[in-house]
């Protein structure tokens, strides 16, 4: 086969370099799957990023396989539609009623409608080079879609100068990853490899550039502290005493509808408590979930 051939010995290097690399960048999300198992729920975790990564990787294997001479790319992608097929799994085992209609209707979208079309349209009419073409620049579509989707946690980095959500790691592993599977994609003088990965590459470096930048920043946006600040707003609310409110009644005043200052105030900044509690509790579920294109 020519991949193990003499004459390609950096092909090899790169590519088993890329595997090694993207299953690492493929188990990333398992503590947070550990930690779904142990609670017993999704957390408000979103299933689209694990679902595409499953589309994603199907797309490349097809790729992959009617392209004849890359098995590297097909041996990373099984492992890919493995992990991802368990992660949607175990989402759908502890996500509540609404959320697992909606993955079951993007799995039946994008992998039962539109995978099937292109799968269809691609194997039966077109043949040869048309159709490893026309498979590949769907691919190359599909990749770039999933290396920008990134991109908005880059503005809330720039926007809140905090990178608590962007690790370095994983920014690192992804660059490692586009550096290889972009060699591999040269050597093996394949556009639809190697082009995905330009982009890939550049994103890492902004990332990485960014994580030094900011890593000693302070926060522009403290929630804690906004939180902090409200309770002890809360506490400073002196309760209106009943007797103004009876002694009211008996002189004749009318206060129908009426209701206690404090309890208004309190039920406010509970109200707004709440909000900024939420949004404290949701800002890990916004962390990039990573979707390894693996070629």
């Amino acid at each position: 086969m020519a991949l193990f051939d003499l004459h390609h010995p950096w092909l090899l290097v790169f590519g088993v370099l890329g595997n090694v690399i993207s299953i690492l960048v493929f188990l990333a999300p398992v503590p947070a799957f550990r930690r779904i198992c142990k609670e017993k729920s999704t957390m408000g975790y979103q299933s689209v990023p694990y679902v595409v990564a499953l589309f994603s990787s199907m797309l490349w294997m097809y790729y992959a396989f009617i392209k004849k001479n890359a098995i590297l790319l097909v041996s990373i992608n099984s492992f890919g539609c493995i992990v991802e097929t368990i992660y949607i799994t175990i989402f759908i085992l502890y996500a509540s009623k609404e959320s697992r209609r909606q993955t079951v209707r993007l799995l039946v979208l994008l992998i039962g409608g539109l995978y099937t079309l292109i799968f269809l349209i691609t194997l039966f009419p077109l043949n040869g080079v048309l159709r490893v073409q026309v498979v590949g620049w769907i691919c190359v579509t599909v990749a770039v879609g999933v290396f920008a989707a990134p991109l908005s946690i880059v503005f809330q980095v720039v926007r809140t100068k905090s990178v608590e959500f962007m690790p370095f790691t994983l920014s690192f592993f992804l660059t490692l990853s586009a550096i290889m599977w972009f060699g591999y994609g040269l050597l093996l003088k394949d556009l639809c490899i190697a082009l995905p990965n330009v982009l890939g590459f550049f994103l890492g470096m902004i990332q990485m550039l960014l994580y030094g930048i900011y890593r000693n920043a302070k926060p522009s946006i403290d929630l804690e502290k906004k939180v902090c600040e409200l309770v002890i707003n809360s506490e400073q609310i002196h309760p209106l005493d009943s007797k103004d409110i009876n002694s009211n009644d008996e002189q004749g005043i009318n206060t129908p509808g009426v209701v206690p200052v404090s309890v208004a105030n309190n039920n406010d900044n509970e109200e707004r408590l709440g909000e900024q509690l939420a949004q404290v509790n949701l800002q890990p579920l916004q962390t990039p979930v990573l979707v390894v294109c693996a070629a």
